[in-house]
């Protein structure tokens, strides 16, 4: 973690509740989360009327397998021009090549300057999405999302979408059982519903237009069986053109991407949670054919079916090692 002056406390403090919480069945911590300033030991001012005692310099930078790097109002130059101070780009000089970056919010300009995005995809807040853009032209920037995952960089949305983010390491580092439970822990749904576009400040729609709530309840019962598009209008008693319209603005993907994404976590679930056969996890989770969900896998995951339940099966966990420093 690298606490930068102007921090802002809810962003400086998700990550060490995620990554704290992770333990393997012994009671292991799975992460060791570790706090530095660009400066030697001391306080670090926050946007907030207070200031946090950090305990390591940027050396501990050089120990970490992923940096994080959250959201700070106080960037100066970098925020103004895209360009690195001094004392921030010798601290970042300590990170390790192949260390997994990561950053929350405005955090992502660090990053950024530092040139980690150039010619990748990367996001921010919604607010910032705009003026982003024009500072970084060479960074592929998606406004819509609340995070990316580009392999060894990820960057999150504004604000609490930097929880969503967490989960999502802590599920691709030690699978979808052990963020879930995190997410319980912490008290948030373990994976949120579309990205920024259904929190874009729009006029308030009519008092009488109904939401998709019925419908998307209806449908995660029904995952392992078909379902068309005019049945979930149904649900609403609206035209498919009118469900589909609601339902992107309430969600921010279309019907048809929503329901993949529930069909691969209820996938993920079962590979890791039960013993049925591939054939059978795809007809659960309503993919029809083990080709199909081995393909939808790939596309979301990167990897089949076979090798993500190698992977994270709950009985192999007592094997499982801490990813390393946070």
């Amino acid at each position: 973690m690298l606490a930068l002056d102007g921090a802002l406390p809810f962003e400086l403090g998700i990550p060490h509740r995620i990554f704290g919480r992770p333990r393997d069945a012994r009671g292991r911590r799975l992460y060791e989360v570790v706090t530095c300033s660009i400066r030697p030991p001391g306080p670090v001012q926050t946007d907030a009327d207070f200031a946090i005692q950090v305990e390591h310099g940027p050396e501990a930078l050089a120990t970490a397998d992923t940096v994080v790097v959250p959201a700070s109002y106080e960037l100066g130059p970098v925020f103004e021009q895209g360009v690195l101070t001094d004392d921030l780009a010798a601290a970042l000089a300590h990170i390790r090549p192949g260390t997994r970056l990561t950053s929350i919010c405005t955090g992502v300009y660090v990053l950024a300057a530092a040139g980690y995005l150039d010619g990748r995809p990367a996001t921010t807040h919604w607010a910032d999405a705009e003026r982003f853009q024009e500072l970084f032209p060479k960074i592929e920037v998606d406004p819509d999302v609340l995070f990316i995952d580009d392999g060894d960089v990820l960057t999150s949305a504004g604000v609490a979408a930097g929880i969503d983010l967490c989960l999502h390491i802590v599920r691709r580092d030690h699978g979808t059982a052990i963020a879930n439970e995190v997410a319980r822990r912490t008290v948030v749904p373990p994976h949120r519903d579309g990205g920024q576009a259904q929190y874009i400040h729009r006029p308030v729609p009519d008092p009488q237009q109904a939401s998709t709530t019925t419908a998307r309840a209806w449908a995660l019962g029904r995952l392992h069986e078909p379902i068309q598009l005019r049945d979930m209008a149904d649900q609403e008693s609206m035209s498919v053109r009118t469900f589909t319209r609601r339902f992107r603005e309430e969600v921010g993907v279309s019907p048809g991407q929503w329901l993949t994404q529930q069909r691969v976590e209820r996938a993920r679930h079962l590979l890791e949670s039960t013993d049925l056969s591939v054939d059978q996890v795809a007809r659960d989770a309503g993919f029809g054919t083990a080709q199909s969900m081995r393909q939808h896998l790939q596309t979301a995951l990167g990897v089949t079916p076979t090798s993500y339940r190698r992977t994270f099966r709950a009985g192999s966990r007592d094997d499982v090692r801490a990813h390393g420093g946070t």
